[in-house]
Parts: structure tokens; sequence; C-alpha cells
């Protein structure tokens, strides 16, 4: 395979998979704490829009990740009030959320911007530049694999580096410290925590908090580092590939990284292949742009139907906890 094409397609892989991942560990976080988040779709596009308005208006990125993160714990701390607070049906609050996001971020678009619910192109000042532009030189000079080593795993921003570093810090996180410990058992048998003297409440409200700083930056890496500006429903459906990467990857964060990584594989190989043609043996001809978008989404929904059966929940998902008297 041609180094070219082997480091651009890694280098594509990695952007791509970025907002993947980082939603994906918040669904991780949220859930193994015993509360479904249906909501990651409409939190990714709810953080984008308000990262790209203020990063339009006040053309800072400080601000830009700011109202982000602002948006992001409070529709965290909203789905918190309705599901954990009020004991409401934790899959109608989430599609609530997505469902809401998505219309309410095309009014206000239309309503401050006038250009059809986008944004204005963001300036340079609000994005985010490369890095490891040193070492991809030194890289490239390697006889083997250099070239496409080069190209796969340096030039990207900062966010990038930061997605595949929150890998192993969610895995520290719930496996190696004793409030990752609770926020597992709350998801497991929430009556024994509580039999602890641990509050349940707070340790759901903790891990949604959590969930909404890692929703909010795949939101805001949308349009901060890669597109320049937000697009009506630019998420398309990231939040719930999302889900079903932390499904395939069996609530585990590492599993969720590795089916991230899949899906953005093939969104970014999708990509690679428009215009590419056919072999003679299939007919010949173009491949069907079609076909090559479909890829990533028909895989969801292969992984959901062959896997859902076969990965197990933590018993408490979803279960409302009433505390007893």
């Amino acid at each position: 395979m041609d180094e070219t094409f082997m480091g651009t397609l890694i280098g594509s892989t990695l952007r791509v998979s970025t907002p993947l991942i980082l939603c994906a560990l918040a669904g991780t976080l949220s859930e193994r704490a015993g509360v479904i988040d249906l909501g990651l779709e409409g939190k990714m596009l709810m953080t984008a829009f308000a990262a790209a308005a203020a990063g339009a208006v006040t053309g800072s990125l400080p601000l830009a990740l700011l109202a982000a993160l602002a948006v992001g714990l409070a529709l965290s701390m909203l789905h918190g009030y309705g599901c954990v607070s009020h004991r409401g049906d934790q899959v109608v609050m989430g599609m609530a959320i997505t469902m809401t996001a998505a219309g309410l971020t095309v009014v206000l678009g239309i309503a401050w911007f006038q250009q059809g619910g986008q944004t204005p192109t963001l300036p340079d000042s609000v994005r985010l530049d490369g890095q490891l532009e040193g070492l991809g030189e030194a890289l490239s000079q390697w006889p083997v694999l250099g070239k496409a080593l080069a190209l796969g795993f340096t030039g990207h921003n900062v966010m990038v580096y930061a997605a595949l570093l929150a890998v192993p810090a969610v895995w520290w996180l719930l496996y190696r410290t004793r409030f990752g410990l609770r926020l597992r058992a709350t998801g497991e048998n929430p009556a024994m925590v509580d039999a602890a003297g641990v509050s349940v409440k707070a340790l759901r409200y903790q891990a949604l908090a959590l969930n909404g700083v890692l929703a909010s930056l795949a939101g805001a890496y949308l349009v901060i580092g890669l597109n320049p500006a937000f697009i009506p429903n630019m998420t398309a459906g990231r939040g719930f590939m999302a889900l079903a990467a932390m499904i395939f990857g069996k609530w585990h964060p590492v599993g969720a990284f590795w089916a991230c990584l899949l899906f953005g594989f093939l969104d970014a190989l999708a990509i690679r292949l428009q215009g590419a043609s056919l072999p003679a043996v299939l007919g010949g001809g173009d491949v069907p742009v079609q076909a090559m978008q479909a890829l990533p989404y028909v895989l969801t929904v292969v992984l959901l139907a062959g896997f859902i059966g076969h990965a197990r929940a933590p018993r408490a998902l979803g279960q409302p906890y009433l505390k007893e008297r």
C-alpha cells in the first residue's frame, strides 16, 4: 500500500474518530453510573452551536470553549434533574434533549445570524492549530513507513491527542480509584452503595457532570477542529454511533475506543474511496458515493443487531433509585 495513502488514511481516521471517542467516553461514565444517555447527540449539537456562536461573535477560542462547556454541563444537569432527582424516564429525557437541540440550534441560528441556521465562518483565532509538526518532519526521514507515520500521527490539533489521552484517563478513573469503584457500583447495585453511606444521587450527578464535559469537548471539536462553522444537524448521528461503539465495547473505555476507531476508519475510507473505480470483475464503473457514505451507519446497525444481546449492560442501568427510609 502506498505510504501517502496509508498515512492520510490513518490521519483522517484519528481526526474523524475524535468526537466519537469523547462522546463514547461520556456515555460510558453516565451509563456505568446507571443513567442512560440518549441525549449525547443533542449535547454535541448544542455545544457545537454554542462554541461556533461564541467564537463568531467574540473571536476568542477560550470563550468558545467556555460557552460549549457551560451549555454541555447545563444539559447534563437538566438530564440529572429529570432522571435522577425526579426519577423520570431516562430514554424519553435523552431523546427530548436531542430533538430539542435539533430544532433550537436552527431557530437560534436563523434569528442571530440570518444564514439559514448556519453561523459565520470562524476566524483563525478560534481554530485549533496542528501540533508536533517538527516531529513529523523527523519521522518522514525514516526509510521504512516514516512518511506514513508522519502523516498519520503528527500535525493533528491538541484535541485529537487529548481524546487519545482521555481513554487511559477514564479507564484509570473507573478501575483504579475509589470514586470509580463507587461509580460502577452505583450502576450495578445502588442499594448497596446507599447502605454503605454514599449518596447514589450525588454519584450519578458527578457522572453526568463528567459526561457533560466530555460531550462538550466533542461538540466544540466539530467547529474548532473539523468544520470552520456550525451547520444544522452537523453531528450527523455521531452521538448514536458513539453509543453503538460504547455498547460494542461492553461499557469499557478501551473497548469503546477501538470501536470508535473502527467507525472512524470506515468514515475516512468512505471519503478516500469516493470516485474510485470498481474492479472489472464487478462490472467496473465508479463506486457509488452513497454506498461509501452509508458504510459507518450500516456498521452501526449491524453491530447493534449482532452484539446487543451479547453485551451485558450494568444491572441498574435505566432504573431510577428511590432511597429506602
